[in-house]
């Protein structure tokens, strides 16, 4: 024990006699000694050993605090990173329902209908699941949604044909969606319901595909100089709705709006465009409105993929006498185009009375005999006519004149391909 005491006494008495031979100055006077206290085993008890424990405490208490202020700070940048994008895709059928799994057995969780905007949540193989606009939630079959950049080409195409003249006015047939371009298998989105009102912009023409599972016809062979027959077309129409949306659809899902007392008349064509040049008023009609319209008719045969819109234009007048139709004017077997435009209009060649009084005139334009045969284009469907002739006509009272130059002589026009009759049986020789 006293061996153990006198040693301890000269260590510390050693190193004491250290910080006794360190000068003091200015800079190192106290932090040194601090130093060999806080590195000196021998001082446990003395000030000095007390002051370096603080120290160090205080050190370990600023990097957990460092630590603290670091994670916190990188949670907080966590939260202010940008969300991703939210993705959304549109129902294209009439009416479906969201499910809440997929699966055989499953719980409907909410009705969607057409148009209606849906927010991705998940993407699986064949489904999304969805988010309403009301905070419904639900499994979706993709083969019933249009994704945003559909959407977007839909946006797009009402934009580039918001200003485009209708050349008729239709009633659509039956329920059917618009589609993006001509083509059955094309990007489909809008519903039209049967019964809506639709404005005709453009008509395009196309090879009808094949039923799957079909034969295929074998090429025909011809004598020279003799036309192979056509391969079946089908007819679409570009057509704004009343809400403004814009898309194709096939022709045999429309009919020009036009009334049954009008369209009896037909004589079995199809009628491409009705107009109303004005009306007459009477009493003794049936119909409950009394002014009876006067209407500007094209047709054409129920035939698709013909190179023109019409082949015969008719004027319907009233007889106020007879309480019906007739024919004012007619003129067949020709190859006429869309549009046609209707306004009222002097008769700038004339001097009487008569043709300085603002009247119902009509214009349209034929292919000239020297146009060449229009043929549709194979990837649009669309059908852009040579040279054509313009032919304008004034409705005086119930009788249709032909407005032209004193003089004036009629070039050419071309005419449709004539149909080969079945002869019947002739006498024998």
């Amino acid at each position: 024990m006293v061996a153990r005491s006198s040693g301890k006494a000269l260590r510390l008495g050693f190193c004491a006699g250290m910080l006794e031979s360190v000068p003091e100055t200015k800079t190192n006077s106290s932090k040194y000694r601090q130093r060999l206290q806080f590195g000196c085993p021998h001082f446990r008890g003395l000030s000095g050993c007390d002051g370096a424990r603080q120290t160090a405490g205080g050190i370990l208490a600023v990097c957990v605090l460092a630590f603290g202020v670091c994670f916190l700070a990188l949670s907080g940048c966590s939260r202010l990173r940008p969300r991703p994008a939210a993705q959304y895709i549109y129902v294209t059928v009439k009416e479906t329902y969201l499910r809440d799994r997929v699966a055989a057995v499953s719980n409907r969780t909410a009705t969607v209908e057409n148009g209606e905007r849906l927010e991705v949540l998940e993407q699986g193989r064949r489904f999304y699941r969805v988010k309403t606009e009301k905070g419904e939630q639900g499994w979706i079959d993709d083969r019933a949604v249009a994704t945003q950049e559909d959407f977007d080409s839909f946006v797009t195409l009402a934009e580039a044909h918001r200003g485009d003249p209708a050349v008729a006015s239709a009633v659509v047939q039956d329920e059917v969606n618009l589609h993006l371009k001509p083509g059955r298998e094309t990007e489909r989105f809008y519903r039209l319901a049967e019964g809506d009102k639709l404005q005709l912009l453009q008509r395009a023409t196309l090879p009808k595909p094949e039923t799957a599972g079909a034969v295929p016809v074998k090429a025909t062979v011809t004598a020279p100089g003799v036309e192979a027959a056509p391969s079946a077309m089908e007819d679409w129409w570009l057509a704004r709705d009343a809400r403004g949306h814009v898309g194709w659809l096939l022709s045999h899902y429309v009919a020009v709006d036009a009334p049954d007392s009008l369209t009896r008349y037909a004589e079995g064509q199809r009628f491409v465009g009705a107009y109303v040049l004005t009306t007459v008023h009477d009493d003794g009609a049936e119909q409950e409105n009394k002014d009876i319209p006067i209407y500007l008719t094209v047709l054409a045969p129920y035939t698709a993929g013909l190179a023109y819109d019409f082949d015969q234009v008719r004027v319907f007048t009233w007889n106020l006498k007879m309480h019906r139709y007739e024919t004012a004017y007619r003129e067949k077997d020709i190859e006429g185009y869309l549009p046609v435009t209707i306004k009222m209009a002097v008769d700038p060649y004339g001097k009487s009375a008569t043709a300085q009084t603002q009247l119902p005139t009509f214009t349209y334009k034929v292919l000239a005999a020297d146009g060449g045969p229009a043929v549709p284009d194979a990837t649009t469907g669309m059908v852009t006519p040579g040279r054509t002739i313009e032919k304008t006509y004034r409705l005086e009272g119930n009788i249709v004149r032909r407005v032209a130059a004193p003089g004036s002589k009629d070039d050419a026009e071309a005419h449709p391909a004539a149909t080969v009759k079945k002869m019947g049986k002739g006498k024998k020789r």
